[in-house]
């Protein structure tokens, strides 16, 4: 049993779906073991865009640190009430958020911060165009990464 488990989330249902892989994984192989989940949220929202009345121009403005310090505080707030659902396990939970316009890199970079045995996310199972363009985070992750990716496809209800 993984005793250090990384668990990405961003801020979806569906990115939420490893979370009762993850539940079950631990209340069926190792109810005694004690096991540490870390709840992880990149924010990636490092700029917004300024439009300009009258005109079609626009700037791109990065976030100020009061900004970004809200942002940090709302998705703190969000893995703090995702954890609830984490409580009747004999896991202690941590809550990490992290700022950087490439998630998948983040999540790496994780991996080794906390020393994960496992990272356990869900993949919204795109392909074709929408994959192409939109990019997996999962799969960089899976691929670029240096320990174990369970991967939860996740189906929309």
């Amino acid at each position: 049993m993984s005793e250090r488990i990384l668990l990405p989330l961003d801020g979806s249902k569906l990115g939420e779906a490893g979370l009762s892989y993850v539940h079950d994984l631990i209340s069926k192989l190792a109810p005694e073991e004690k096991v540490e989940i870390i709840l992880f949220h990149v924010i990636t929202a490092t700029r917004h865009t300024l439009h300009f009345q009258g005109g079609w121009e626009a700037v791109s403005v990065p976030y100020n640190e009061e900004e970004l310090t809200k942002m940090k505080d709302e998705a703190i707030s969000y893995l703090q009430e995702v954890s609830k659902g984490l409580q009747n396990t004999q896991a202690t939970v941590q809550c990490k958020v992290s700022v950087n316009e490439n998630a998948a890199d983040e999540i790496i970079k994780a991996e080794e911060e906390v020393n994960a045995d496992l990272v356990a996310m869900s993949t919204h199972g795109r392909s074709g165009i929408s994959r192409f363009t939109v990019g997996s985070v999962a799969e960089k992750v899976l691929r670029g990464g240096s320990v174990p990716v369970l991967m939860v496809r996740a189906r929309e209800s």
